[in-house]
């Protein structure tokens, strides 16, 4: 028989579309799985819209305590098993949050939209790839999400980027790193995954 080393498969694949980062991640080990996650990532959302909208009009730099207020409240649902009627909800709502947060941030700030969507599309293509794995059952392995920071790290570094004054060369910069790790990852996944499977059915026919 061929052994063949898997990847863990994920405990729910809502948890694990979520997309969680270290972050998220240690606060959501605070409550130990006993906060519903739903309620408060729908008033993370309504907070941070409203964050946005000041921040972004009267371009105070309130916007960029959004990530901070979405981590607080959103973070320590991570834990959960997310096996309610609604909570399907939270990982599209969380990308709602961060994929705004990031072009309201830029075209305040004056980033060149290119570089806007060059980063947006790594986080698309990020999120496409994590459904269509599960999908398959051809799962990522741990230490992705912890490299791609995950929504609530990817947020942090734009706001820090954006405190510093240096959001377009933070975008570029994120950007490329992303599309990097994400399509490296993701490329070496896919042409491994026809040979698994392969070996796989051979050590079961030879059994």
């Amino acid at each position: 028989m061929i052994s063949v080393q898997m990847t863990p498969v994920p405990t729910s694949t809502v948890v694990a579309y979520r997309d969680d980062g270290p972050l998220s991640r240690a606060m959501g080990l605070l409550v130990a799985g006993q906060l519903p996650p739903l309620p408060p990532v729908i008033a993370g959302t309504f907070v941070t819209g409203v964050l946005l909208v000041i921040g972004v009009a009267a371009a105070d730099g309130l916007a960029v305590f959004a990530p901070t207020v979405t981590l607080l409240l959103a973070g320590p649902g991570s834990s959960h098993a997310h096996d309610g009627r609604l909570d399907w909800l939270v990982p599209p709502i969380l990308r709602l949050i961060e994929y705004a947060f990031i072009a309201a941030c830029g075209f305040a700030k004056g980033v060149p939209p290119v570089l806007i969507f060059l980063l947006l599309g790594a986080l698309a293509f990020r999120h496409y790839d994590l459904v269509y794995r599960l999908r398959q059952r051809v799962y990522p392995p741990q230490w992705l999400a912890t490299a791609g920071l995950g929504w609530d790290g990817r947020m942090m570094v734009v706001s820090l980027f954006a405190l510093a004054g240096w959001l377009t060369g933070g975008y570029v910069l994120l950007a490329l790193y992303l599309w990097a790790l994400f399509g490296w990852e993701s490329l070496t996944c896919w042409l491994a995954a026809p040979r698994i499977g392969t070996e796989t059915a051979d050590a079961g026919t030879q059994d």
